[in-house]
């Protein structure tokens, strides 16, 4: 890794233009990413090669869940070690006070599920589920 990480939400056009990178535009709506991102709990991004090439962000209530989420490093940084980085350092960003417990989950790929594991996220026998909600377009 020949960047830093820096402690902050990646900014619309970043986000879009990882997204795009790794192929995943279908996935966010154009129209709220601005406010999306904007209520991040927390976000990172790792810097390098004259830009931002990597992200990672969480989401939820902060006081007793939060859900890592939007995970991108650019396919020209695969294998470097930065997703594995932004988590480490999101994680620790989400530390909650002493006593207090927060429950910090995520989705995962096939091919992340082992980064994960070595950050200390277990299955424990949770199926993930996700349920899609929509309005019906106006016209």
């Amino acid at each position: 890794m020949n960047g830093r990480i820096i402690d902050r939400v990646a900014t619309p056009a970043e986000h879009a233009a990882l997204a795009a990178a790794v192929g995943w535009q279908a996935h966010f709506d154009d129209h709220v990413r601005a406010a999306s991102l904007a209520a991040s709990l927390a976000g990172v991004v790792y810097a390098a090669d004259g830009g931002i090439v990597g992200m990672a962000r969480a989401v939820g209530d902060g006081l007793q869940y939060a859900y890592v989420q939007d995970v991108i490093v650019h396919p020209d940084h695969d294998g470097e070690g930065i997703a594995t980085s932004l988590v480490e350092r999101l994680i620790e960003l989400l530390r909650p006070a002493p006593g207090a417990e927060l429950f910090v989950g995520l989705f995962a790929s096939d091919e992340a599920v082992g980064v994960y594991e070595s950050l200390g996220f277990a299955r424990e026998g949770a199926i993930g589920m996700h349920r899609r909600l929509s309005t019906a377009g106006s016209g």
